[in-house]
């Protein structure tokens, strides 16, 4: 329960349950109702928080209350019996640890089976709780719990560990499988695939503007033809003469991104994905090269990918390896302006199969087995698999009907008929995984702007300072970055990448700073996006990242000025440089509106982080690039 600081105030208005006025010994009366309460202390200022609305006001007040000092914070006073308040779910947790594509499915699922109030056999309460990640992350925590497990730093019963487990597709989960196994040898701690059931699916598809996709259509095997072609006139003489800018997420980090690396293997090698073996993923990953250089970023957020497409244009990418789902999605929104996109089913593909994985492992206990299995009985059954259909996934049992999204309207074909890959070998995958970012990944150079003005004292500095050192012992060898520290005055530059010269430089950088002076932002990102025209690395990712807790205070250029120079080198012009912007802090202390301008003049986007969130946000931006 948060509290809010002590405020003075003359009246509070509250809206609850009928527009009533809180007076002098209404505390009684309350208590009957599910009331929170929130002071705030700005005239005409509300703040909302669920169905409650607070507003103080000066005006009208009663003669009773004129000049009153209520020294308040935040009451939370539960309800007895209304029924209208959202209480914390009481009894045994299962934690159920998803893939991204299954967030929404689990969370909608979630709320609608804790209102029955569920219970085990014997009794006992218990409810469904669900995190999410990218499906490579979600294999990494596994494996890191698991190590701790096995060195007794973690006992069976923490916390940390999740009774289900979900990745979006199969070979994350043939991954999950063999690094367990590698931990616990023979313990066979996680099911084997077929043993888990399956809750949705999405096959992976190729995404494109109305115009390119007719062209797209006729081609047999998509990723061959990337291997070469640079234009859309090369592919269909109908087609427009736009240049191929590619998307696709982090292999390393989404399931989506991997199942579009083994994809492309498959295409180029004209093997099926179990028959690849490592000298395979040798010999075939120039090709594979050749279409990651056509990439214009990278991503944890498949959804996203799509949706940035859509919001950006043909310029930025036009064309992308996403969900079937994150097309519907796309299509959602799309604003009078804008151009429908189309999925494109490959011949073959990945269904990406998404399963309820219940570990037969000590970290489960049987009560919490018992639990899981109603959990999956439920997630199984026809009322809750509609919840995936209405969100654009295809259902993990027979007999349920598709979502109304499922229509040429938003871009896909409910019938749809392709050839549904398997999973190759995990040492192959992890070849496949250590060429892509040794070799095959498109190169990055990316420009990070750190504001070490005075407001960055106490512990925002050393909290950015610990993210930038671990930003930088991650750099992989196709990664460049440049430092820029900016207060007052702008400072000189300081390259740095992967080598263990290029880390100690950036290190160096880092242990430099210090919280003084202003915040000369307009200026900095200017100085940065002409450092990167100035000193371009050729057929890579150029990017600016700008970290700031402030307004802009003191520049020699104002915000339209910026706006026009940014302009010049966004993705329709040959520089293609974008802009990310993190406001770092309280809401107040900087103008996101104004970064988040920043960052789209440049397809870019804006996110909010502070001491507790930096390191994860700088983390899932890193993978960008």
């Amino acid at each position: 329960m948060k509290i809010l600081k002590n405020y003075t105030v003359d009246k509070l208005i509250i809206h609850w349950y009928g527009n009533s006025e809180i007076l002098p010994g209404d505390s009684e009366r309350m208590r009957s109702h599910n009331v929170v309460i929130f002071v705030y202390t700005k005239p005409d200022a509300w703040l909302s928080e669920g169905y409650m609305k607070t507003k103080t006001r000066n005006k009208h007040k009663h003669s009773h209350l004129k000049h009153l000092t209520a020294t308040l914070g935040i009451l939370f006073l539960t309800a007895c019996a209304s029924g209208n308040s959202e209480t914390q779910p009481q009894g045994l947790e299962v934690k159920f640890l998803v893939g991204s594509a299954l967030k929404d499915f689990c969370t909608q699922a979630a709320q609608q089976f804790n209102q029955t109030n569920p219970k085990l056999d014997n009794g006992k309460e218990f409810y469904l709780s669900c995190a999410a990640k990218g499906s490579g992350d979600v294999v990494t925590t596994m494996n890191n719990l698991a190590q701790q497990l096995k060195t007794g730093s973690l006992k069976p019963d923490a916390p940390e560990f999740p009774t289900l487990i979900s990745v979006d597709g199969e070979i994350y989960q043939a991954q999950l499988i063999a690094a367990i196994n590698s931990i616990f040898s023979g313990q066979k701690y996680i099911p084997e695939i077929t043993d888990s059931p399956l809750l949705a699916t999405s096959p992976m598809v190729f995404i494109a503007p109305t115009d390119v996709a007719a062209g797209l259509k006729k081609q047999p095997d998509l990723y061959k033809v990337l291997v070469t072609a640079k234009n859309y006139r090369e592919l269909d003489p109908n087609s427009p003469q736009l240049p191929i800018y590619f998307v696709q997420t982090a292999p390393t980090r989404s399931n989506s991104g991997l199942q579009t690396l083994v994809a492309q293997f498959v295409s180029v090698s004209g093997k099926r994905p179990e028959q690849l073996t490592i000298a395979d993923v040798q010999n075939y990953q120039t090709q594979i090269q050749n279409i990651q250089s056509k990439v214009t970023r990278y991503g944890v957020s498949t959804d996203s990918l799509a949706t940035d497409m859509v919001k950006n244009g043909p310029f930025w990418a036009s064309v992308g390896s996403v969900y079937e789902s994150s097309v519907i999605k796309a299509n959602s929104n799309l604003q009078p302006n804008q151009t429908r996109y189309e999925a494109i089913y490959p011949q073959a593909t990945f269904t990406s199969n998404m399963r309820a994985i219940l570990p037969t492992a000590p970290w489960v206990s049987a009560d919490e087995k018992a639990a899981a299995e109603k959990v999956i009985e439920y997630l199984r059954s026809p009322q809750t698999q509609k919840i995936a259909t209405e969100l654009g996934l295809r259902p993990g049992v027979p007999g349920v009907e598709l979502g109304a999204k499922f229509t040429p309207q938003f871009g896909v074909n409910p019938n749809a008929k392709y050839d549904s890959l398997r999973p190759p070998k995990p040492e192959v995958v992890a070849a496949m995984l250590k060429s892509w970012q040794e070799f095959a990944k498109k190169p990055s150079q990316v420009v990070i702007v750190v504001d070490s003005s005075g407001s960055m004292s106490g512990n925002k500095l050393p909290a950015v300072q610990t993210t930038l050192r671990n930003y930088i012992q991650n750099l992989g060898p196709k990664e460049q970055i440049t430092l820029i520290d900016f207060d007052s005055e702008i400072r000189q530059p300081v390259s740095a990448d992967g080598t263990p010269q290029g880390r100690d430089r950036g290190i160096q950088f880092i242990s430099s700073l210090q919280a003084e002076g202003g915040t000369s932002l307009y200026d900095a990102a200017l100085y940065a996006r002409n450092w990167l025209v100035q000193n371009p690395r050729k057929d890579a990712i150029n990017a600016v990242v700008i970290l700031t807790d402030g307004e802009d205070s003191g520049s020699k250029i104002n915000l339209e000025q910026l706006r026009q120079e940014l302009q010049k080198s966004g993705f329709n012009t040959d520089q293609r440089i974008a802009f990310f912007t993190v406001g770092y802090g309280k809401e107040g202390e900087f103008n996101p509106k104004v970064l988040q301008e920043i960052a789209q003049l440049n397809s870019g986007y804006y996110r909010r982080g502070d001491p507790d969130t930096i390191s994860s946000l700088m983390s899932d931006l890193q993978v960008e690039f």
